[in-house]
């Protein structure tokens, strides 16, 4: 089965910079997706960022210009955060979205999430 375990928060002052990693386990699909999401107190779950086995990627306007996701070895997705102000500050969950099996031609949504990572930025 699928796992998505993420990694690197912490807690730095406005204008610092984290970098979280989502490093999926059991991700055996020629196609997918795999996206970020944060959910800051009182406030609903957001989408933050996203790429696809094409590396092509797309960004929530309030992070775009300051954050970054990219690919990396294993099966590893990383988020770049720059720039970061006190309003970033939420829990932020790797989540699985659509994929295709190797030798299917049909895509399928798949959603496991994350168990999230707490990025906190001070003034």
């Amino acid at each position: 089965q699928v796992q998505l375990v993420e990694s690197g928060g912490g807690s730095v002052q406005a204008g610092g910079s984290l970098r979280l990693s989502c490093e999926a386990s059991g991700y055996n699909y020629c196609s997918y997706e795999l996206s970020w999401y944060r959910q800051a107190p009182g406030k609903e779950r957001e989408f933050v960022s996203a790429i696809d086995s094409d590396r092509s990627t797309r960004y929530a306007e309030s992070v775009k210009g300051r954050f970054a996701i990219s690919q990396g070895n294993a099966d590893t997705v990383y988020l770049t955060m720059n720039s970061l102000k006190p309003e970033d500050t939420a829990m932020y969950y790797c989540k699985t979205n659509r994929v295709r099996p190797c030798g299917s031609s049909l895509y399928r949504y798949l959603e496991v999430w994350g168990q999230g990572a707490l990025v906190t930025v001070s003034s």
